[in-house]
């Protein structure tokens, strides 16, 4: 079962706030709420809300559809920061000028899921990858003979 929360219309450019939704990418709920506290970026705020606000549908909709979600196995699914509409502005310029400047906007969407019980990571690392597989031999170098150099020296003179 997944869970999400939208924030919409937010004054922020989605370059930065996807800065911040990659920190807490696939990470458990509570790891990814003490993240966002001690990140120094103002959309970290804001985003702390958004977890809080899909947290809360979850929890709304486990007591709803009478669901059995354990809040505590919830994981960040998926982050996403899009282009919203765009504000153009214009700034005085010397001589009579205007330089125009555009203020960003984003739409964050966050999605929380359950994490099965055999896929259960407790430190929120990844899965490692395919077993790498074996090093390949390598074809045996043929050894230079000392004899030939010297043909080819006298050769050369």
């Amino acid at each position: 079962m997944e869970f999400r929360a939208e924030m919409r219309y937010l004054r922020v450019s989605p370059q930065k706030a996807r800065l911040v939704l990659d920190l807490i990418k696939g990470r458990k709920v509570e790891e990814a709420r003490n993240t966002l506290l001690f990140t120094k970026k103002r959309v970290a705020a804001s985003v702390g809300k958004l977890l809080q606000s899909a947290l809360d549908n979850a929890n709304f909709l486990s007591a709803e559809k009478n669901l059995d979600v354990d809040l505590d196995n919830l994981y960040v699914k998926s982050a996403i920061a899009n282009d919203g509409p765009r504000m153009k502005r214009i700034r005085p310029a010397p001589q009579g000028r205007a330089f125009r400047y555009v203020r960003r906007i984003a739409h964050i969407t966050l999605v929380l899921a359950e994490r099965g019980n055999g896929a259960s990571h407790e430190s929120g690392e990844r899965r490692p990858a395919r077993a790498a597989a074996p090093a390949k031999k390598r074809a045996p170098v043929a050894k230079k003979s000392a004899g030939g150099a010297k043909k080819k020296k006298a050769a050369a003179k």
